[in-house]
């Protein structure tokens, strides 16, 4: 299993589009986009459509503790992780879940030949992962029953 199995399975699911904010955008803003899409991170994109950094749950709520409901208004790029950790498509999923543990972030922006081409999160991971290990499952059961 790979990371293209993970963008196959959203693009079906409608899930597989990019949600995404410029840097100069406010907080607020950032906060509307994640709250309408339900998602936890939002892809933040420079200037030629270039990943310029990712903004997250965590992110926001970092800097709500720090400076209260004023940070709101501050633009996105003073506020997003810009040392991205990102993927691509060919990695495999297991070794995904290992950098995502160890590095504690929960979202991977994915690109190819440097250009975005997806965005993963640990609930894909986990939900392609389970989905695996159903379909070896019922496989051992066929199997056990035709033996």
């Amino acid at each position: 299993m790979n990371v293209k199995t993970i963008l196959a399975a959203k693009s079906h699911n409608l899930g597989g589009d990019i949600v995404s904010i410029e840097p100069t955008a406010n907080l607020a803003a950032a906060v509307r986009l994640l709250a309408a899409h339900r998602i936890g991170a939002l892809v933040v994109r420079g200037a030629g459509e270039r990943l310029a950094g990712i903004i997250s749950e965590r992110d926001i709520v970092r800097v709500l503790a720090e400076r209260s409901s004023d940070a709101l208004s501050l633009p996105v790029g003073q506020v997003m992780t810009r040392e991205v950790e990102t993927c691509g498509p060919d990695d495999d999923i297991a070794s995904l879940m290992e950098r995502m543990t160890t590095g504690k972030f929960r979202h991977l922006p994915v690109l190819e030949q440097g250009r975005l081409i997806g965005l993963i999160s640990i609930g894909d991971v986990v939900k392609q992962r389970v989905e695996e290990f159903e379909r070896e499952q019922e496989a051992m059961r066929d199997y056990i029953r035709t033996a």
